[in-house]
């Protein structure tokens, strides 16, 4: 099988990348800067996805395509970034779905978020639950929307929304675990929102499984059964670091430094994975303490 993986030297798409070569796959990642290395059937492909190029003949070739490109939201967000936020997705989708043969069997695994959902408050959040109607709701449409144009070209099309990913390095615990260990750890805001998450393992195992599963297609929570609020996500990533975690960072502290993103961080979704779970998918890591103490254990 050829595996296309947009955005694929981020983190998500490293790990996913080694898990596919590892089975035996071909596998072509896409990166916006130069790129020269390749190893074994992993190739990486210079392309700016947002526009239309010669790396759309990857994608016209390819069996799954995995869509992870789009520019990071942990950024202060200007009126100029967030367009490059929405272009970075958007019209990558759309010049994927534009490169679609049409004519063969095609699988698009399409990145989407919870922040699909907006601040959910206390609400529990299946993928029947309704759009919010702040900036990354919107985003989110719009990005799937943009991927389920491929449908009409006979692509099965899954719409995989992460939650925050957890893994051993990179990512949110890069950016968490340093205050920590340095003992100024501690909630954000009140620390009563809510974090739906994932640990690494078990997106890529649910990557997999959506790929491997033809009568599955449309959304899809990526996170944990048991997601936990912010407050409870300190104390058990202070636990196992051996830290308090009794600092909280104020919420228009946040504001100053993030700016419109902080509401991101201050707001939450309690996101349950219903269709994952009842489409038979086993989590290796379902609760939190276990999830830290594999990853920083």
């Amino acid at each position: 099988m050829h595996v296309l993986i947009t955005g694929g030297t981020g983190l998500v798409g490293r790990h996913l990348a080694d898990r596919f070569v590892g089975q035996g796959h071909a596998v072509t990642l896409t990166a916006s800067r130069a790129a020269t290395e390749s190893s074994g059937s992993c190739q990486i492909v210079q392309a700016d996805t947002a526009q239309p190029g010669d790396w759309q003949q990857v994608a016209a070739e390819a069996d799954l395509i995995v869509n992870l490109a789009g520019r990071t939201i942990f950024h202060r967000w200007s009126e100029a970034y967030k367009k490059q936020m929405y272009a970075s997705r958007i019209r990558t989708t759309q010049n994927l779905v534009d490169a679609l043969p049409g004519d063969r069997p095609v699988v698009l695994i399409s990145t989407s978020a919870v922040g699909y959902y907006g601040d959910g408050g206390d609400a529990r959040l299946p993928e029947s639950a309704p759009v919010g109607d702040d900036f990354l709701a919107r985003l989110s449409v719009d990005w799937e929307n943009a991927a389920l144009g491929a449908a009409a070209k006979g692509a099965r099309v899954v719409l995989a929304r992460f939650g925050i990913v957890l893994a051993a390095s990179g990512g949110a615990l890069a950016k968490m675990s340093p205050a920590f260990r340095m003992f100024a750890g501690g909630p954000l805001g009140s620390g009563r929102q809510w974090f739906s998450w994932i640990h690494m393992a078990d997106l890529l195992a649910a990557i997999e499984f959506l790929a491997g599963r033809d009568d599955l297609s449309g959304p899809f929570n990526l996170c944990s059964p048991h997601p936990v609020r912010n407050r409870d996500l300190a104390r058990t990533l202070g636990r196992v670091l051996g830290r308090p975690a009794f600092i909280p960072v104020p919420a228009l502290a946040l504001r100053l430094l993030m700016g419109e993103m902080a509401g991101v961080l201050l707001a939450g979704q309690q996101v349950i994975p219903d269709r994952l779970s009842a489409a038979g998918f086993q989590f290796q890591y379902p609760h939190l303490d276990r999830a830290l103490s594999d990853l920083l254990g």
